[in-house]
């Protein structure tokens, strides 16, 4: 997935690049707002990560024109400023969230995640239903069920949420701060170690029964979802 980062701050566009790169993604970097109107208005983009204070034209502009133009891509915006009229103003002109400056990669990454995972729902269409499949096994996200088969195999709720992420990508190496981002609520404040343990816990429900090796250990890395022995 192709990323475009917006952010005029030498250092903070490279600790992006860097930190999403880490995590697979492709990224386009501009530095001044016409720019980024220009890039931005091909459609070519998964989400663009967007800084308010630009040269030539300020992120709220930006958002604007694009959205004037007809862009749907999201808009994750980034600023130093907190104040509320400040995260309102550029929701209004059409970004899709909000952070501000101190942030960490791995926040900016779960929020980048999230929205495009709920833009390629759009996308799909709010009358299909979405069902994520590797080999025989399968996760209706709606329904919040998954199984083997014609078998339905019974998992908790923070189960479910992780084997969601792993199945929305599979074959890509996620890391335990990637996982812990995505499936845990943003007030969980406990380290990573509880990612292994839900890992576990997984194997144990969709894999050891069945003589399967789906969820894989990278070490050092993280997990993939290898569906070839799915």
């Amino acid at each position: 997935m192709d990323i475009l980062v917006v952010e005029d701050d030498p250092v903070i566009a490279a600790a992006v690049r860097d930190g999403l790169e880490a995590e697979g993604y492709t990224v386009t970097h501009t530095a001044d707002g016409l720019s980024a109107v220009e890039l931005g208005s091909t459609g070519r983009f998964a989400a663009i990560v967007l800084d308010v204070m630009l040269p030539s034209l300020n992120g709220f502009a930006v958002c604007a024109r694009l959205r004037a133009l007809g862009t749907d891509t999201p808009v994750l915006m980034l600023t130093a400023r907190d104040e509320e009229l400040d995260e309102a103003r550029g929701l209004d002109t059409g970004a899709d969230d909000y952070l501000t400056k101190p942030f960490s990669l791995v926040v900016l990454t779960a929020h980048l995640r999230a929205l495009i995972r709920r833009s390629t729902r759009t996308v799909a269409g709010a009358d299909q239903q979405d069902v994520l499949r590797a080999g025989d096994l399968w996760l209706d996200a709606q329904g919040r069920t998954c199984g083997r088969g014609d078998e339905r195999i019974e998992v908790t709720g923070q189960e479910f949420a992780v084997l969601e992420v792993l199945m929305r990508e599979p074959g890509r190496v996620l890391s335990k701060e990637t996982i812990l981002g995505e499936a845990w609520d943003m007030a969980y404040r406990g380290g990573t170690s509880i990612v292994e343990v839900y890992i576990s816990l997984l194997r144990r429900k969709i894999d050891h029964p069945y003589g399967t090796r789906s969820i894989v250990t990278v070490r050092g890395h993280g997990y993939r979802l290898d569906d070839s022995h799915a």
